[in-house]
């Protein structure tokens, strides 16, 4: 296996210019399965790097659903801002269950190899739902200006109808952004069975192992990264200085204190779910000899797991409502499972 992987990781960083036409054609009638290698140079720690990655992935499965049980189990939290909660845990489940699996077979050493149309629906789909996902975050920041800044409008420009309408501007952004990226990666020549230094396919990576010209791809990535996430970063940073200069000019020090801590956490999820992702796709780009192979791949292994995770506590738990009705299922468990066991003590008795 490793003289295997070495072949290949040979292949991918020299091709061979003089190989000849006619089995260069060959080559490219269709591309056979690639082969992920993981964290190239940090092999002998897969087993290591997957205890993290599978723990955060558990709790991000476990958050996001528990957090759309009770939004959809609760009429008290139909409100737009639970439901925009609600938007954000179904793209963190769909971001995180796209890539993560995958890439705890290839660290588990379980499974290295993904078909090249199984590649195009992985990147495909973890794009479209971070895309979503940093729609999903826009309209939250949205939401908290109107909801602090503009109070007394917030039922008449904050309804049901708009929920739905950025629900579906979500995705159908992200699909409009993605299908020409995967097109192009179709229409590119491959040869042969390729080396993938990554546990999961993106876009740049997979382009990268093309023969053909990939500058198409590359400044349409570009261009995507710039007027996508990157404008989606700047509004959300707009539309909080607009709400800290909101919250500065509440009278009461412990209101202002209780909206700088949310906003702060806020923050820091923002700030977790888009450097790691913007550096990642920058990387791709501007970075290939300057940023070592691994430390870009850990951080894109980061931005797929770790926001998925910490949003429900974030955004769900410290948020009033949410906590509260977590409170009282949790005290519902607690009260069956006890009466479970009183019963079964009882009829032991018996």
């Amino acid at each position: 296996m490793p003289s295997r992987v070495a072949a290949l990781w040979n292949l991918e960083m020299e091709p061979d210019p003089a190989l000849p036409a006619l089995n260069q054609t060959s080559l490219l009638s269709g591309p056979g399965p690639f082969v992920l290698l993981g964290v190239p140079g940090l092999k002998a720690l897969h087993s290591w790097l997957s205890v993290p990655v599978c723990l955060l992935y558990m709790v991000a499965l476990v958050g996001n659903t528990l957090l759309l049980g009770l939004i959809a189990a609760d009429k008290a939290l139909r409100s737009p801002m639970y439901q925009f909660l609600g938007l954000l845990a179904v793209a963190d489940l769909i971001l995180a269950t796209s890539t993560v699996p995958k890439a705890l077979a290839v660290l588990w050493g379980l499974s290295d190899e993904i078909s090249f149309g199984a590649c195009l629906a992985q990147l495909f789909v973890a794009h479209v739902a971070f895309i979503a996902e940093s729609s999903v975050l826009l309209a939250m920041a949205v939401d908290r200006y109107v909801a602090i800044c503009q109070p007394l409008r917030y039922g008449a420009l904050l309804t049901q109808r708009v929920v739905g309408i950025v629900a579906a501007a979500a995705v159908i952004r992200g699909v409009c952004v993605m299908t020409p990226p995967v097109v192009l990666l179709q229409r590119l020549p491959y040869c042969g069975q390729r080396a993938l230094p990554h546990t999961y396919c993106e876009h740049m990576g997979v382009a990268r192992l093309a023969c053909g010209d990939t500058r198409p791809n590359i400044w349409y990535g570009l261009a995507t990264t710039l007027l996508s996430p990157a404008l989606d970063l700047v509004l959300i940073g707009a539309s909080y200085v607009f709400i800290l200069r909101a919250v500065c000019r509440l009278p009461s020090p412990g209101a202002r204190h209780k909206a700088l801590g949310t906003c702060g956490a806020h923050a820091g999820v923002i700030a977790l779910f888009y450097t790691p992702a913007l550096f990642s796709f920058l990387a791709h780009r501007f970075g290939r000899h300057t940023v070592p192979i691994h430390i870009h791949i850990l951080l894109a292994n980061l931005y797929v797991v770790v926001p998925p995770a910490l949003n429900p506590v974030v955004y769900g738990v410290r948020t009033q409502q949410i906590a509260q009705r977590l409170w009282h299922l949790l005290q519902l468990i607690w009260a069956g499972a006890g009466r479970k066991v009183d019963s079964q003590r009882v009829s032991s008795h018996k």
